[in-house]
């Protein structure tokens, strides 16, 4: 069987008694686990529909992987989505790489489970001579591995339901999620009650897409941001500048070649692209269950340092754009402004202008309340970082002061002399809870270690509140392990005392 490519379809599948194995085999796996628990928490209802143990915004890798691991362990779960259904995260939407950058043999979203992995699912279909011969994962390989994971652990995920309030309920000890139908404005779908509430909303969970000011100014027919949804057949023809050399810059140009750019120019701030990915060099179980626990200084200490050097972009992403004979790397071109003349952009650099019909910021995201308007009721009485640490001159960083200030469980905290009951109820399992805890709340490499301390932390939350609901279970528990038939009861012997010795 040949080996399936980075950018053709995969090959046939096996026959389906493969991936039905597999099925079979986790499903044995769980049972000798006693995996999922029964649920121990105790039903409640609230104006007359059932309060969920945990809600969850979101129900992409993070979200799935944290509701199984919830589910696991007998908690009760409502997961909401506002994609429909097999859409979730930016996998076959937004993301324009050809492989993920993760090694292939990382475990991701497994929970621990090798019949879980993307390998075991991979080689049930292709067989283990594939798996050797794969270089990365197909991205949308990925998602259909996302898909079965959904599917294999019995996830339901309310697809199309956008959360437009996220209200704490403090005096209730509940979470309201208002809901809307996300392609129908206006179409209210109700309300959601949770005991805590999970936002598993991805890298630019707590903000969106960055842009300067200045490109507000420009039609918006001229520009994207490199997570829009584009129709990159647009941009044939096109001279397009992409700004940024970062992955999301070279996905993006190798995109708009393919499809047919006339040229692209990426213009690019640093004097070089960056070559090393320090991050990487910092990643070992150590560092994945140690870094939460570290001193303040050390945690910023890393993360500005990681802000600072960079991620380089992939390799073979870079290749993409580069094999291209129209594609132009501009190095140490930092773009200053732009503006339309006639037909056309004029874009201002460091390195003089250019005349472009397509701009395309691959620039990021920002921490940006505002543009997470479900989230309006929370954010002032958020506490971020900012309000309670400063740097130390040079160690200054924008991104980081803006990074909420969390609890050991990913929680929220309220800022010094704010009230608002029920915040620490909210907890962020998105990337912004990196300063805080690590970068184990989104990317392949460690999702499985954040899911699961999040769900043990939440099971021991939802214990301690309900802790007299326990032990008056504890009291009222009457099944017998004995029965009294196991045994018949006899009298003593008669005493018969033995006395002196005879001499």
């Amino acid at each position: 069987m040949n080996p399936p490519s980075n950018r053709a379809a995969p090959p046939a599948a096996a026959p389906a008694r493969g991936l039905a194995a597999l099925e079979q085999r986790l499903a044995y796996e769980l049972a000798c686990l006693q995996l999922p628990a029964a649920r121990w928490t105790p039903e409640r209802v609230h104006q007359g529909q059932p309060v969920a143990d945990v809600a969850i915004i979101g129900g992409g890798m993070a979200g799935l992987a944290l509701g199984a691991a919830l589910q696991h362990r007998g908690m009760s779960v409502q997961i909401v989505d506002e994609a429909p259904a097999g859409l979730e995260g930016p996998w076959s939407t937004t993301a324009r790489m050809e492989t993920l950058r993760s090694p292939k043999q990382l475990a991701g979203p497994a929970l621990g489970l090798a019949s879980l992995t993307f390998r075991a699912w991979f080689e049930a279909q292709f067989g283990s001579p594939a798996w050797e011969a794969l270089d990365k994962i197909p991205r949308l390989m990925w998602m259909d591995y996302l898909r079965w994971y959904r599917r294999v652990l019995g996830l339901e995920v309310h697809n199309l339901h956008r959360v437009t309030d996220v209200l704490p309920r403090g005096d209730e000890g509940l979470v309201e999620l208002r809901l809307e139908h996300a392609q129908q404005q206006g179409q209210r779908l109700g309300s959601v009650y949770a005991r805590r509430c999970v936002l598993a909303t991805g890298r630019a969970g707590l903000g969106g897409n960055w842009v300067p000011a200045w490109a507000n100014a420009l039609p918006r027919t001229r520009w994207a941001h490199s997570a829009d949804e584009l129709d990159h057949g647009t941009l044939r023809g096109l001279r397009v500048g992409v700004i940024g050399a970062g992955a999301s810059a070279m996905d993006s140009a190798g995109t708009a070649l393919e499809c047919g750019a006339a040229r692209v120019h990426l213009l690019i701030r640093r004097p070089d692209i960056p070559r090393i990915n320090k991050g990487k060099g910092a990643g070992n179980p150590g560092f994945v269950h140690g870094y939460g626990r570290l001193p303040d200084a050390w945690k910023w200490r890393y993360r500005h340092y990681i802000n600072v050097e960079q991620v380089p972009p992939p390799r073979n992403s870079t290749q993409r754009v580069a094999r291209h004979a129209n594609a132009f790397f501009h190095l140490g071109c930092a773009v200053q402004g732009a503006e339309q003349r006639g037909g056309a952009l004029v874009v201002f650099t460091s390195a003089g202008p250019i005349e472009l019909d397509f701009l395309v910021f691959a620039t990021g995201f920002a921490l940006d309340w505002n543009q997470r308007p479900m989230l309006r009721h929370i954010a002032p009485h958020v506490r971020l970082w900012q309000h309670r640490w400063h740097a130390e001159p040079g160690q200054e960083d924008a991104e980081l002061s803006a990074s909420p200030d969390l609890g050991p469980d990913f929680e929220f905290q309220p800022r010094a002399g704010h009230h608002c009951p029920g915040l620490e109820r909210i907890h962020c399992f998105c990337y912004p809870a990196a300063l805080s805890l690590g970068v184990i709340t989104g990317d392949i490499p460690a999702i499985s270690e954040g899911a699961l301390q999040l769900a043990h932390g939440l099971a021991a939350r939802l214990y301690t509140e309900d802790v007299a609901h326990h032990f008056a279970r504890m009291q009222a528990y009457a099944e017998p392990e004995v029965f009294g038939d196991e045994w018949v009861a006899s009298p003593l012997p008669p005493f018969e005392p033995k006395g002196e010795p005879r001499p």
